[in-house]
């Protein structure tokens, strides 16, 4: 819109990006525009391995001189009849924003694009997430700034997320419009990408009709049904959080009443796990929308019908995939049905209530917050403090824990023992690292087993983080525990680990240098929440616990990693410091009954997913 609010003008142009192998289907979409403003941009080096990144950033420089938008289209996409004429509007009244037309079902932006269809909303805010790139179109200064920005980019990850990585650099906001008005092509997958498996838009119409508005709404609480997995995005004031759906509904008051209602549900001859997710993502879905009219019957079966494709296309080839979405949707829309007539209970959410007497600090802001959540579902009153120099002297304490991370330098943990005695803390809990017994001779390694300072400069710097809480406690009469925590795995972990930083090279596509010889103890983040909360529980008497959820060979890890992340190759080598021990859990295992009980593999596809969808920036984002 001009400054008179009314519609600019937009002047088009556009690319096709396509491979030798489909020329011919590029060709046609790009005649499919009446004005003849769409090139066919062909990979430039197509006997190399099929990557978008190589014609990408031709394909967002061809723009006209006089282009206001540009628009890049993939080669493997349906058009709506009509579909040029509305991107031209759509230029118009979108201002200086990204314009996507496709939201995939197996997406987290599928999940937006449910709650956008079912409360009658015509354009939403995207989630942060790769950008869904079928057809994606950007204001021409953007575009033509995109090949710089890949050329200086860190090398490797897929392209949609690159160009997540240019909008939030550029604070661009990505909106698309429900239903979509491209659609995914069932075409094998030029970029190896075949085993994300069958892949559609959560609703895509044929013809482009006419918008009610152009305005773009953000939903503070999206669930969706990925990987197999009910998870619900929840807007924080620190950003975005991703949790269970059932730690959603808990939290608001309405897992039991969800599980209820499960319980009588008509059975449905679905796989148990299958069962359950998807009804908990229906009464979440119902509940989120509840407060809106009820939709339309028929946009309501479209939008749940695609639940169980989107959540289950990486496990089931297409026939069975298409044949289990009838009842998938019958049982989603039944859930839909249960969650917007039940109404929350009244009262404070679980974990919420004023006054903290849990407090955490230490670590990285993001993994803290996380885990004073993961204590509120465990029925603490938890808090964060993000600086204990900084805040004023926190509400009185039962317990601090201190995730310890010596590289923060001894003012962190000088301020978050100054924290304890300023809150009253009846007790400290030290979250250390399994990283103090680096070097060890040993292959199996119970608490006392170390005795005295270790050699290993890394493990040594652990060590003298524990023995200054020990010496704290003997000063200040507080009883101090020291936890020795495996590598710990979920959204935020560091860097420094063998998970994250595989991970990380899984989605740049670098390869792995694995040590047969190996070995690898992890933490399920929601774990370490459990251990904290079963030490709490008791009183404090052993004096230092080893807290691990899992032990992997080094190549069982690697397989776990690159499936849940993308595949890369890994070759066989040695490294001098390759942990070859494994810390013994008996200890916390035999006093206080803990042990692991969340699915790693879980744990370690959160963790994935957060790498490859999250730290990109863009929260402050519309």
């Amino acid at each position: 819109m001009d400054s008179q609010n009314r519609p600019a003008k937009v002047k088009l142009s556009g690319a096709v990006m396509t491979h030798p192998r489909r020329l011919e289907e590029a060709r046609l979409l790009a005649a499919a525009d009446p004005h003849g403003r769409i090139e066919v941009v062909v990979d430039p080096e197509p006997e190399g391995r099929p990557t978008a990144l190589r014609v990408a950033p031709l394909s967002w420089e061809c723009v006209a001189p006089d282009a206001t938008h540009h628009l890049v289209l993939q080669d493997d996409v349906e058009l709506a009849d009509g579909f040029f004429a509305y991107v031209e509007q759509v230029a118009a009244a979108a201002g200086d924003e990204a314009v996507a037309f496709y939201a995939g079902w197996e997406t987290r932006n599928g999940g937006v694009a449910r709650l956008a269809a079912l409360t009658g909303a015509p354009w939403a805010y995207a989630l942060q997430e790769h950008v869904p790139c079928y057809a994606l179109l950007l204001p021409a200064d953007v575009a033509r700034g995109y090949a710089r920005f890949q050329a200086e980019d860190e090398p490797g990850w897929p392209y949609d997320v690159v160009v997540q990585r240019y909008l939030n650099a550029r604070g661009v906001p990505v909106r698309f419009c429900t239903p979509s008005l491209v659609q995914h092509m069932d075409m094998p997958s030029l970029a190896g990408n075949a085993y994300h498996g069958f892949r559609q838009a959560t609703l895509f119409a044929d013809r482009a009709g006419e918008p009610s508005t152009h305005d773009s709404i953000r939903f503070d609480v999206v669930p969706f049904y990925q990987y197999g997995l009910a998870r619900c995005a929840v807007r924080t004031g620190s950003g975005w959080e991703y949790v269970e759906t059932e730690r959603y509904l808990r939290r608001t008051g309405l897992l039991d009443a969800c599980l209820a209602a499960l319980a009588s549900a008509v059975p449905h001859d679905l796989p148990e796990r299958v069962r359950r997710a998807v009804w908990v993502t229906g009464f979440a879905i119902g509940a989120v929308t509840a407060d809106s009219p009820e939709a339309d019957p028929q946009v309501a079966a479209a939008a749940m019908a695609t639940l169980g494709p989107g959540g289950l296309c990486e496990d089931y080839g297409v026939d069975d995939l298409l044949a289990l979405s009838h009842p998938v949707r019958d049982l989603a829309l039944a859930a839909l049905d249960e969650g917007r007539k039940t109404r929350r209970p009244d009262g404070p959410p679980a974990g919420s209530a004023p006054g903290a007497r849990t407090v955490v600090t230490g670590a990285a802001e993001g993994f803290g917050r996380q885990l004073a959540g993961l204590l509120g579902d465990l029925d603490h009153r938890a808090a964060y403090l993000a600086d204990p120099s900084a805040a004023p002297a926190p509400h009185p304490a039962s317990a601090l824990v201190h995730l310890g991370r010596p590289a923060d330098g001894p003012d962190a943990l000088r301020d978050a023992l100054r924290a304890a005695e300023a809150a009253g803390a009846e007790r400290l809990l030290y979250a250390g690292s399994a990283a103090v017994y680096r070097g060890a001779d040993a292959r199996t390694l119970a608490e006392d087993d170390l005795t005295g300072p270790p050699g290993d400069p890394v493990a040594l710097a652990w060590w003298q983080e524990e023995e200054r809480c020990r010496a704290w406690g003997e000063r200040t009469g507080i009883p101090v525990q020291v936890l020795r925590l495996a590598d710990p795995v979920g959204p935020h972990a560091a860097r420094g680990t063998a998970s994250v930083d595989w991970v990380h090279l899984s989605w740049t596509r670098q390869p792995l240098t694995l040590d047969p010889r190996g070995v690898h103890q992890v933490l399920d983040y929601r774990d370490m929440a459990a251990a904290i909360d079963a030490v709490l529980a008791a009183e404090p008497t052993a004096p230092v616990l080893n807290v691990a959820s899992a032990t992997f060979a080094e190549e069982e890890l690697a397989a776990l990693v690159a499936g849940v992340s993308r595949r890369t190759p890994w070759e066989t080598g040695t490294a001098d410091r390759t942990q070859r021990w494994r810390m013994t859990t008996d200890l916390i295992e035999t006093e206080l009954g803990w042990t692991g009980t969340e699915s790693v593999t879980d744990g370690m596809r959160d963790l994935a997913q957060w790498y490859a969808c999250d730290v990109h920036g863009g929260d402050d984002l519309p």
